[in-house]
Protein backbone atom coordinates (compact mmCIF):
# COMPACT_ATOMS: atom_id res chain seq x y z
CA UNK A 1 0.00 0.00 0.00
CA UNK A 2 1.30 3.43 -0.90
CA UNK A 3 1.70 5.94 1.88
CA UNK A 4 0.60 9.45 0.94
CA UNK A 5 1.30 12.38 3.26
CA UNK A 6 0.74 16.10 3.02
CA UNK A 7 3.84 18.29 3.14
CA UNK A 8 4.82 21.82 2.27
CA UNK A 9 7.26 22.20 -0.55
CA UNK A 10 10.06 24.73 -0.62
CA UNK A 11 7.89 27.25 -2.46
CA UNK A 12 5.29 27.12 0.28
CA UNK A 13 2.65 25.14 -1.58
CA UNK A 14 1.03 22.13 0.05
CA UNK A 15 1.57 19.03 -2.05
CA UNK A 16 1.01 15.32 -1.78
CA UNK A 17 4.21 13.37 -1.21
CA UNK A 18 4.44 9.66 -1.88
CA UNK A 19 6.68 8.40 0.91
CA UNK A 20 6.61 4.78 -0.18
CA UNK A 21 8.30 5.37 -3.53
CA UNK A 22 11.59 6.75 -2.14
CA UNK A 23 11.89 3.67 0.09
CA UNK A 24 11.47 1.32 -2.86
CA UNK A 25 13.83 3.30 -5.07
CA UNK A 26 16.47 3.47 -2.34
CA UNK A 27 16.25 -0.25 -1.59
CA UNK A 28 16.47 -1.12 -5.31
CA UNK A 29 19.47 1.18 -5.81
CA UNK A 30 21.34 -0.31 -2.84
CA UNK A 31 20.62 -3.87 -3.95
CA UNK A 32 21.77 -3.13 -7.51
CA UNK A 33 24.97 -1.48 -6.29
CA UNK A 34 25.84 -4.44 -4.05
CA UNK A 35 25.23 -6.95 -6.84
CA UNK A 36 27.42 -5.02 -9.29
CA UNK A 37 30.21 -4.39 -6.77
CA UNK A 38 33.24 -6.59 -7.64
CA UNK A 39 33.84 -9.21 -4.96
CA UNK A 40 37.53 -8.37 -4.80
CA UNK A 41 36.83 -4.80 -3.75
CA UNK A 42 34.95 -5.60 -0.56
CA UNK A 43 38.22 -5.65 1.38
CA UNK A 44 38.52 -1.91 0.75
CA UNK A 45 35.46 -1.32 2.90
CA UNK A 46 37.53 -2.11 6.01
CA UNK A 47 38.27 1.62 6.28
CA UNK A 48 34.56 2.25 6.85
CA UNK A 49 34.15 -0.11 9.81
CA UNK A 50 34.27 2.69 12.40
CA UNK A 51 31.87 4.83 10.37
CA UNK A 52 29.47 1.92 9.97
CA UNK A 53 29.59 1.26 13.71
CA UNK A 54 28.77 4.91 14.46
CA UNK A 55 25.83 4.86 12.04
CA UNK A 56 24.55 1.63 13.57
CA UNK A 57 24.74 3.11 17.06
CA UNK A 58 22.96 6.24 15.81
CA UNK A 59 20.16 4.08 14.36
CA UNK A 60 19.84 2.14 17.60
CA UNK A 61 19.90 5.25 19.78
CA UNK A 62 17.29 7.06 17.67
CA UNK A 63 14.87 4.14 17.69
CA UNK A 64 15.35 2.74 21.20
CA UNK A 65 17.47 4.79 23.59
CA UNK A 66 16.34 8.36 22.89
CA UNK A 67 12.57 7.65 22.93
CA UNK A 68 12.98 6.13 26.38
CA UNK A 69 14.95 9.13 27.66
CA UNK A 70 13.15 12.03 25.99
CA UNK A 71 10.51 11.48 23.27
CA UNK A 72 10.68 15.14 22.20
CA UNK A 73 14.41 14.99 21.55
CA UNK A 74 14.02 11.67 19.75
CA UNK A 75 11.56 13.29 17.32
CA UNK A 76 14.19 15.91 16.46
CA UNK A 77 16.96 13.35 15.94
CA UNK A 78 15.77 10.95 13.22
CA UNK A 79 17.63 7.69 12.53
CA UNK A 80 19.97 7.38 9.52
CA UNK A 81 17.37 5.32 7.64
CA UNK A 82 14.92 8.25 7.79
CA UNK A 83 17.66 10.62 6.62
CA UNK A 84 18.39 8.33 3.64
CA UNK A 85 14.69 8.22 2.74
CA UNK A 86 14.46 12.03 2.93
CA UNK A 87 17.58 12.32 0.77
CA UNK A 88 16.17 9.89 -1.80
CA UNK A 89 12.93 11.90 -1.90
CA UNK A 90 14.85 15.14 -2.52
CA UNK A 91 16.91 13.47 -5.26
CA UNK A 92 13.83 12.03 -6.98
CA UNK A 93 12.05 15.39 -6.87
CA UNK A 94 15.18 17.17 -8.17
CA UNK A 95 15.17 19.62 -5.25
CA UNK A 96 18.58 18.59 -3.92
CA UNK A 97 20.31 18.96 -7.30
CA UNK A 98 18.72 22.37 -7.83
CA UNK A 99 20.12 23.77 -4.58
CA UNK A 100 23.44 21.96 -4.98
CA UNK A 101 24.02 23.45 -8.43
CA UNK A 102 23.17 26.93 -7.13
CA UNK A 103 25.75 26.59 -4.33
CA UNK A 104 28.42 25.16 -6.64
CA UNK A 105 27.94 27.95 -9.17
CA UNK A 106 28.41 30.64 -6.52
CA UNK A 107 31.45 28.92 -5.05
CA UNK A 108 33.24 28.35 -8.35
CA UNK A 109 32.64 31.88 -9.65
CA UNK A 110 33.80 33.54 -6.43
CA UNK A 111 36.80 31.19 -5.99
CA UNK A 112 37.98 31.76 -9.56
CA UNK A 113 37.73 35.53 -9.04
CA UNK A 114 39.61 35.27 -5.74
CA UNK A 115 42.40 33.24 -7.35
CA UNK A 116 42.62 35.57 -10.37
CA UNK A 117 43.25 38.54 -8.03
CA UNK A 118 45.12 36.91 -5.14
CA UNK A 119 47.78 35.06 -7.17
CA UNK A 120 49.13 38.06 -9.16
CA UNK A 121 48.87 40.28 -6.08
CA UNK A 122 50.69 37.70 -3.95
CA UNK A 123 53.48 37.37 -6.52
CA UNK A 124 53.88 41.15 -6.61
CA UNK A 125 53.96 41.40 -2.82
CA UNK A 126 56.43 38.55 -2.51
CA UNK A 127 58.74 39.76 -5.27
CA UNK A 128 58.83 43.53 -4.84
CA UNK A 129 59.51 44.76 -1.27
CA UNK A 130 58.00 48.19 -2.00
CA UNK A 131 54.65 46.62 -2.93
CA UNK A 132 54.75 44.45 0.20
CA UNK A 133 55.48 47.42 2.45
CA UNK A 134 52.52 49.36 1.11
CA UNK A 135 49.93 46.59 0.99
CA UNK A 136 50.86 44.42 3.96
CA UNK A 137 49.30 46.75 6.60
CA UNK A 138 46.04 46.83 4.65
CA UNK A 139 45.99 43.07 4.18
CA UNK A 140 46.79 42.35 7.81
CA UNK A 141 44.09 44.78 8.91
CA UNK A 142 41.40 43.06 6.84
CA UNK A 143 42.53 39.44 7.08
CA UNK A 144 41.58 38.85 10.76
CA UNK A 145 38.02 40.09 10.16
CA UNK A 146 35.78 36.98 9.78
CA UNK A 147 34.04 36.82 6.38
CA UNK A 148 30.72 36.21 8.14
CA UNK A 149 30.94 39.61 9.85
CA UNK A 150 30.66 41.16 6.38
CA UNK A 151 27.20 39.66 5.81
CA UNK A 152 25.20 42.67 7.13
CA UNK A 153 27.24 45.10 5.02
CA UNK A 154 27.11 42.86 1.96
CA UNK A 155 23.31 42.70 2.19
CA UNK A 156 23.16 46.49 2.36
CA UNK A 157 25.56 46.86 -0.56
CA UNK A 158 24.40 44.09 -2.89
CA UNK A 159 21.00 43.03 -1.57
CA UNK A 160 19.99 39.39 -1.22
CA UNK A 161 21.16 37.24 -4.10
CA UNK A 162 24.14 35.70 -5.87
CA UNK A 163 26.34 38.81 -5.73
CA UNK A 164 26.08 39.03 -1.97
CA UNK A 165 26.85 35.33 -1.53
CA UNK A 166 29.78 35.47 -3.94
CA UNK A 167 31.23 38.44 -2.08
CA UNK A 168 31.31 36.43 1.17
CA UNK A 169 32.88 33.44 -0.60
CA UNK A 170 35.43 35.73 -2.23
CA UNK A 171 36.53 37.05 1.18
CA UNK A 172 36.82 33.52 2.54
CA UNK A 173 38.94 32.26 -0.37
CA UNK A 174 41.02 35.36 -1.09
CA UNK A 175 43.27 35.60 1.95
CA UNK A 176 44.45 31.95 2.14
CA UNK A 177 45.44 32.09 -1.53
CA UNK A 178 47.17 35.44 -1.09
CA UNK A 179 49.16 34.48 2.02
CA UNK A 180 50.30 31.16 0.53
CA UNK A 181 51.34 32.85 -2.71
CA UNK A 182 53.45 35.40 -0.84
CA UNK A 183 55.07 32.62 1.20
CA UNK A 184 55.75 30.60 -1.95
CA UNK A 185 57.47 33.48 -3.75
CA UNK A 186 59.61 34.24 -0.72
CA UNK A 187 60.55 30.58 -0.34
CA UNK A 188 62.04 30.29 -3.84
CA UNK A 189 65.64 29.11 -3.62
CA UNK A 190 67.94 32.10 -4.28
CA UNK A 191 70.35 29.87 -6.22
CA UNK A 192 67.59 29.22 -8.77
CA UNK A 193 67.15 32.94 -9.33
CA UNK A 194 70.90 33.51 -9.62
CA UNK A 195 71.26 30.61 -12.05
CA UNK A 196 68.41 31.90 -14.21
CA UNK A 197 69.95 35.37 -14.30
CA UNK A 198 73.30 33.88 -15.30
CA UNK A 199 71.52 32.22 -18.21
CA UNK A 200 70.02 35.53 -19.32
CA UNK A 201 66.57 35.44 -17.74
CA UNK A 202 65.32 38.85 -16.59
CA UNK A 203 62.10 40.70 -15.90
CA UNK A 204 58.84 38.93 -16.63
CA UNK A 205 60.64 35.88 -18.04
CA UNK A 206 62.39 35.33 -14.72
CA UNK A 207 59.18 35.97 -12.80
CA UNK A 208 57.13 33.46 -14.78
CA UNK A 209 59.64 30.76 -15.78
CA UNK A 210 61.35 30.53 -12.39
CA UNK A 211 59.57 32.31 -9.54
CA UNK A 212 55.98 31.43 -10.41
CA UNK A 213 56.69 27.78 -11.17
CA UNK A 214 58.84 27.37 -8.05
CA UNK A 215 56.07 28.89 -5.91
CA UNK A 216 53.34 26.79 -7.55
CA UNK A 217 53.15 24.16 -4.75
CA UNK A 218 52.43 26.91 -2.23
CA UNK A 219 49.88 28.49 -4.57
CA UNK A 220 47.89 25.29 -5.14
CA UNK A 221 47.92 24.63 -1.40
CA UNK A 222 46.43 28.09 -0.88
CA UNK A 223 43.81 27.37 -3.53
CA UNK A 224 42.81 24.14 -1.78
CA UNK A 225 42.50 25.91 1.57
CA UNK A 226 40.72 28.90 0.04
CA UNK A 227 38.21 26.70 -1.77
CA UNK A 228 37.38 24.89 1.47
CA UNK A 229 36.99 28.11 3.46
CA UNK A 230 34.89 29.64 0.70
CA UNK A 231 32.61 26.58 0.65
CA UNK A 232 32.03 26.93 4.39
CA UNK A 233 31.36 30.66 4.10
CA UNK A 234 28.88 30.05 1.29
CA UNK A 235 26.58 27.96 3.44
CA UNK A 236 26.60 30.54 6.24
CA UNK A 237 25.87 33.33 3.74
CA UNK A 238 22.98 31.37 2.22
CA UNK A 239 21.37 30.93 5.62
CA UNK A 240 20.52 34.63 5.74
CA UNK A 241 20.90 36.00 2.23
CA UNK A 242 19.74 33.59 -0.46
CA UNK A 243 16.62 32.14 -2.03
CA UNK A 244 18.35 28.92 -3.15
CA UNK A 245 21.34 26.79 -2.26
CA UNK A 246 22.18 24.23 0.39
CA UNK A 247 22.24 26.83 3.15
CA UNK A 248 18.76 27.98 2.15
CA UNK A 249 17.60 24.35 2.05
CA UNK A 250 18.81 23.79 5.62
CA UNK A 251 17.24 26.99 6.90
CA UNK A 252 13.94 26.30 5.13
CA UNK A 253 13.84 22.79 6.60
CA UNK A 254 14.39 24.26 10.07
CA UNK A 255 11.22 26.33 9.68
CA UNK A 256 9.21 23.12 9.20
CA UNK A 257 11.12 21.12 11.87
CA UNK A 258 12.41 18.74 9.17
CA UNK A 259 15.53 17.53 10.94
CA UNK A 260 16.00 14.79 8.36
CA UNK A 261 16.29 17.32 5.53
CA UNK A 262 18.69 19.42 7.64
CA UNK A 263 20.94 16.37 8.03
CA UNK A 264 20.67 15.64 4.30
CA UNK A 265 21.85 19.17 3.55
CA UNK A 266 24.73 18.87 6.03
CA UNK A 267 25.79 15.51 4.56
CA UNK A 268 25.66 16.95 1.04
CA UNK A 269 27.88 19.84 2.10
CA UNK A 270 30.46 17.44 3.51
CA UNK A 271 30.39 15.09 0.52
CA UNK A 272 30.70 17.95 -1.98
CA UNK A 273 33.55 19.52 0.00
CA UNK A 274 35.41 16.22 -0.10
CA UNK A 275 34.62 15.76 -3.81
CA UNK A 276 35.88 19.22 -4.76
CA UNK A 277 39.12 18.67 -2.85
CA UNK A 278 39.66 15.26 -4.51
CA UNK A 279 39.00 16.69 -7.97
CA UNK A 280 41.41 19.56 -7.31
CA UNK A 281 44.07 17.13 -6.12
CA UNK A 282 43.58 15.07 -9.28
CA UNK A 283 44.04 18.16 -11.44
CA UNK A 284 47.16 19.10 -9.50
CA UNK A 285 48.54 15.57 -9.91
CA UNK A 286 48.06 15.72 -13.66
CA UNK A 287 49.38 19.27 -14.06
CA UNK A 288 52.28 18.91 -11.59
CA UNK A 289 53.46 15.28 -11.62
CA UNK A 290 56.73 16.34 -10.00
CA UNK A 291 54.94 17.75 -6.94
CA UNK A 292 54.93 15.03 -4.28
CA UNK A 293 52.32 16.81 -2.15
CA UNK A 294 49.67 16.20 -4.84
CA UNK A 295 49.74 12.42 -4.53
CA UNK A 296 49.37 12.14 -0.79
Amino acid sequence: MRTISRAKSLNGNTTAVETGRPKRVLALALATALLRWPAGNFWRLRKLVTLAACIAFWELASRSILPALNPRFAALMPPPSSVLIAGAELVINGVLFKHLLASLKRTLVASLLAGAIAVPLGIAMGWWPAVYEQLDPVIELLRPVPPLSWIPLSILWFGIGDTQNQFIIFLGAFFPILVNTIAGVRAVEPNLIRAARCLGAEGWTLLYRVVFKAALPYIVTGIRIGLGVGWMCLVAAELVGAASGLGFLINDARNFLRTDIILVGMATIGVMGLTMDRVLRLVIRRAMPWYRGAVR
